[in-house]
């Protein structure tokens, strides 16, 4: 049995007990993962129990327990959020134990250990149950990293962005040229699109949102990281 913690701090960490979110229309749980410290989401449909899984990244076993104790036969799509390795480590192991599909973005498709039954582009819509998320293809951390764009039932927009944006700034990048992409990108489909309520759940670490994370743009662009 995994115990879930409430109330939700968006603080996991390796080994810690995965917390659960509600908001309108859907449950967000956020598990920590392998020695990385990778975020693993479960985001479900309250209305059907319809379920996604974003980045099966590690702990295979761990994962398959919880998808069993909390969304049994709900799982209607795996999303891996880019190709780096720590990101899909339990992917093919999580994907066969459930026999659920899965999807990446076109371009990082090639690497993962799966070969994904969607290819995922920009500005894609994937539906679970009454949920819709879209995919924002943001290029620099690597050339088919995506996130997704979650609005819940109130309105309120849920950002799981895998390695392409943090607490602090946009992820990392090993030239000028993927820095510049990635932060035009992330400064133009992400902060010129959703509200500074927004909240974004990285793929490593805490949570933060759009609002305490706006006033830093100029500083991010200026240090080049």
């Amino acid at each position: 049995m995994i115990a879930i913690d409430l109330p939700y701090t968006g603080h996991v960490s390796p080994g810690s007990n995965p917390q659960q979110r509600d908001v309108p229309g859907a449950r967000i749980v956020k598990m920590s993962v392998g020695g990385m410290d990778n975020n693993c989401y479960l985001v479900q449909c309250t209305t059907t129990g319809a379920a996604l899984l974003i980045d099966a990244a590690n702990e295979p076993a761990r994962i398959v327990e919880l998808i069993g104790q909390e969304t049994p036969g709900r799982i209607q799509l795996i999303v891996t959020t880019h190709q780096h390795q720590d990101h899909w480590w339990g992917l093919k192991d999580v994907a066969a134990a459930i026999g659920a599909p899965t999807a990446a973005h076109r371009i990082d498709a090639p690497a993962l250990p799966v070969s994904p039954d969607r290819l995922l582009d920009d500005g894609d819509i994937i539906t679970v149950g009454e949920l819709s998320f879209e995919a924002i293809h943001l290029r620099g951390h690597t050339p088919g990293s995506v996130a997704l764009a979650l609005i819940d039932d109130g309105g309120g927009a849920h950002l799981f962005t895998g390695d392409s944006l943090f607490p602090g700034g946009v992820g990392r990048t090993t030239s000028k040229r993927d820095f510049a992409s990635l932060y035009a990108d992330v400064a133009a489909k992400i902060f010129g699109r959703y509200p500074d309520a927004a909240i974004v759940y990285p793929g490593h670490g805490d949570d933060t949102t759009l609002g305490a994370e706006r006033p830093h743009l100029v500083e991010w662009r200026d240090r080049g990281w």
